[in-house]
C-alpha cells in the first residue's frame, strides 16, 4: 500500500506562482513513477504532468507546458509541482498519483492517489 499526501494549494492571483508537494509512504519511493492530475468543478479529471522513477523523463499537458515543472526528491519521498504564470483556468483540485514502472499520462494506470489540494486562481 502506498499513501500520498498533497499540500501547498492556495488562493493566488493570476500570474502568480505556487509549489505543490506530495509526500509518499512508498518504500523505496524511487521505484514509482509519479504524476499530477487536476479536476475542475463539473469537469473530468485531466492529466497535468508525470515524472519517471529517476527523474530522467517528464511529460506535460499542452495546457501547462512552459509554465509548470514537475520534480522529485527521492531521498525525501516527495514529488513537487512548481506552477508559474497561473491562470484562472488552472483552478482545480490537484491530485498526486503513483504507479510502478514507467510514466503514464492516463489516470487509470495510476494505482495510488492522494486526497487532493485546492488551487484557486483569481483574475
Amino acid at each position: 500500500q502506498v499513501q500520498l499526501v498533497e499540500s501547498g494549494g492556495e488562493l493566488v492571483q493570476a500570474g502568480g506562482s505556487l509549489r505543490l508537494s506530495c509526500t509518499a509512504s512508498a518504500r523505496p519511493f524511487s521505484n514509482y513513477a509519479m504524476g499530477w492530475f487536476r479536476q475542475a468543478p463539473g469537469k473530468e479529471r485531466e492529466f497535468v504532468a508525470t515524472i519517471s522513477r529517476a527523474a530522467s523523463t517528464t511529460y506535460y499537458a499542452d495546457s501547462v507546458k512552459g509554465r509548470f515543472i514537475i520534480s522529485r526528491d527521492n531521498a525525501k519521498n516527495t514529488v513537487y509541482l512548481q506552477m508559474n504564470t497561473l491562470k484562472p483556468e488552472d483552478t482545480a483540485v490537484y491530485y498526486c498519483a503513483a504507479k510502478t514502472y514507467q510514466t503514464s499520462t492516463t489516470a487509470s494506470e495510476f494505482a495510488y492517489w492522494g486526497q487532493g489540494t485546492q488551487v484557486t486562481v483569481s483574475s
